[in-house]
Parts: structure tokens; sequence; C-alpha cells
């Protein structure tokens, strides 16, 4: 099949992957709400077409913590993205890391660190959770900082796990024990090119960075998540993470202003608007929605990062027109690493330059770093 949208590769994804598989990476909570609105409040945002402008010599670069980036895009941590594909975060970040934009791995990975790491071949990011093991955040972020992650993305939204009806009705969640397993096992058997691809050679099916040395299940997952996130959390524990931290740290899931004030009050480098996408607490504003407000505000105070229903390179230029300095792409990665492996990662990072660039030529925008709302039709 040729690729040629996000769409393209979600619909391989989904018959490629195992129903709980594909369910747990385009579902979100409750009644998903929000997740549509990610999408229908982006695509609503009418773009205003400029001509002869000399659009000969595009600018599609940018600089972020002092490390220079092909695109306004960096790929967003994803957990359990290892069982997508075959080590499926080494094949990602390996992507790219060859098209130029920052691959971010998950705390709750199936490859480690030092796999993707040594495989990536330049500096990644790391993305952590505040966890009730003090001692086990502390090893991971020296064990980031030892390896040459270029920047910790800190997520605050998720003191608990949100509930995600599809994960439930998929099997993936609330069916432990001889049934779950049988359940997940047929389904994975429907998909014999997964099964031997992720199934049999993906091997070991942990979560590489808190297994702690022990074969770990999809129903450790969950227990894991139950038993660690620190619903006690607040802004001077942040202060934690600045003692053991001294690379560049950017708040994910921002959606408020007081709260964003609040980040740059604290001295963080970044913060990224989100809402999980739409994994969290259903029926909070779309990331667009919240970055209209936030990012006009602190974007010369603090790096603005967003993620949530980008599907193109479209997508990207509105949301640098509301003020982001940069997008994070999530699902649409997720899906073009479960259809096509890193070569999927890599043309769909192809695809978003490209769309980026003939939205930039018809606006009449030279330049990613000077976007600004006047693109927009008001």
């Amino acid at each position: 099949m040729a690729f040629v949208s996000v769409e393209d590769f979600r619909e391989v994804a989904r018959k490629r992957l195992p129903h709980f598989l594909f369910e747990y990476i385009d579902g979100g909570a409750y009644d998903e709400e929000t997740l549509k609105r990610n999408r229908s409040d982006l695509k609503a945002l009418t773009l205003r077409q400029r001509v002869l402008k000399d659009m000969s010599d595009l600018d599609v670069s940018v600089d972020w913590f002092n490390a220079e980036y092909s695109l306004p895009v960096g790929l967003a941590p994803i957990g359990l993205a290892g069982m997508n594909r075959r080590r499926g975060e080494r094949q990602a970040s390996c992507a790219a890391a060859k098209v130029g934009v920052p691959f971010t791995l998950s705390t709750l990975s199936v490859c480690p660190l030092k796999e993707v790491a040594i495989d990536g071949g330049r500096p990644f990011w790391f993305q952590l959770y505040m966890m009730k093991d003090r001692a086990l955040m502390r090893d991971l972020l020296a064990e980031a900082q030892e390896l040459g992650c270029g920047a910790l993305i800190f997520t605050v939204d998720m003191p608990v796990p949100g509930t995600r009806y599809r994960d439930y009705r998929s099997g993936l969640a609330g069916a432990d024990g001889v049934f779950g397993d049988l359940r997940r096992v047929a389904q994975a058997m429907a998909r014999p090119a997964w099964a031997w691809d992720v199934g049999l050679w993906g091997r070991p099916h942990n979560l590489g960075n808190v297994a702690l040395g022990r074969q770990t299940g999809l129903e450790d997952f969950f227990q894991w998540m139950r038993d660690n996130f620190d619903a006690s959390i607040g802004w001077k524990e942040l202060e934690f993470i600045r003692s053991e931290w001294r690379g560049p740290l950017i708040l994910k899931g921002i959606l408020d202003i007081d709260d964003a004030k609040e980040a740059v009050a604290i001295g963080a480098d970044g913060i990224v608007v989100s809402n999980h996408g739409g994994r969290q607490l259903d029926g909070v504003s779309s990331t667009a929605t919240a970055l209209a407000g936030i990012g006009p505000v602190v974007r010369d105070d603090i790096t603005v990062f967003v993620d949530g229903g980008v599907r193109s390179g479209l997508d990207v230029l509105r949301m640098l027109a509301l003020g982001a300095h940069g997008v994070l792409l999530g699902r649409a990665w997720a899906y073009a690493l479960a259809a096509a492996g890193e070569e999927g990662v890599a043309r769909l990072l192809n695809i978003i330059e490209m769309e980026l660039k003939v939205a930039m030529t018809l606006t009449g925008t030279r330049s990613v770093r000077s976007v600004s709302s006047d693109i927009l039709m008001r």
C-alpha cells in the first residue's frame, strides 16, 4: 500500500495489530469527547491563503535547547509502543534520528533506555512520571543523564490513570488471569504477521525501564501504574526533579494559563500543552483551544510544545500559528510504526515535511520560526 496520509497508516495498523493493541493506541477516556475535540477544533481553523510572495526558499528547521532539528516536530512518548513492532521504540528512535527530529522514550516503554540510546545515534528525550518510588526515579534520571538524553519531559497530568472504556471492552484491561490471557492470545493469533514479528521475535515483552529484571505481562502494566503513580504530587515536588536532573525540563500536561505561568515561575524550560491525547480527563478543552490562550501569553518566556489531534503538516502549521514553538506527534507515529516499522515512521515524517512546506508556501510563510496568527482567518 502507498502511504500518503496518517489515515493510511492507521488503516494498515488496524488490520495488522491485535484488536486490544489497536484499541489501546486509538482510544481515549470515557466517551472520548475530548479525543474528538482535539481533531475537530484543529480542523476548524481556516488557513489564510496568500499568493505571489516568492516562496522559493523555505526554512523548516528549529533550535530547541541549543540543538538543531530539521522540523518543528518531535515524537511524543507512548507507553507500550514497543509492542507495535519488534523492539518498536528502537525502530522509531532510529527513524527520528535519520530525519533529524527528537524521539521521546516513555517510562513505560518495552525497550529500555540503554537500547534506545545506543541505536538512536543521537541525543534522545526521556519522559518520566512522578512515582512513589523516588529511588527508582533517581536511578532512571541518572541513567538518562549518563546516556546523553537531551531533555526530560515530566508528565504532570497523570497522578492517577484515566479510565478508557475501549481497553476494558477489548480485553486489554480488567481481564487478568487465564481468561484474559486466552482472549489476548486469540486476538494475537488472528494477526499472524504481528504474532511472528512481535509476539515471537520481539521478546522480552518487559516494561524495560521498570521491570527490575523480571518478566512482566500486560496485567503487570496496569498494576504497576495503579501502585506507583503518586497522586500527592504538587508544584513543590518538582524541586526533587530539579535536584536530580541537570538538563532541559519540559512539563507535559498543561491546559490552563495559570499552570503555564506557574511553570514559567518555577523555571521550567518548556511545557507541552496536552490533554494526554484525550486519554485522561474526558470533557476538558482540546489542545488547540487551550494553546490559543496559553501560547501568546508565555511563548516569549518558555518553549511551548503541543500535542493532540495532529494528523498532517497543515495541522503542524495551525499549531504554530496558535503560539507553539513545536509539535509532538503521538498516535500518528504509533500508527506508522505498527504499519511499516522504522521505514513507516520515516515516511510519516517525510509526509509531514512535504505537507508543511506546501502549507507554508500557500500562506506566504518563509520560516517556521516566524509563524504568527496572521496566517489564520479571523
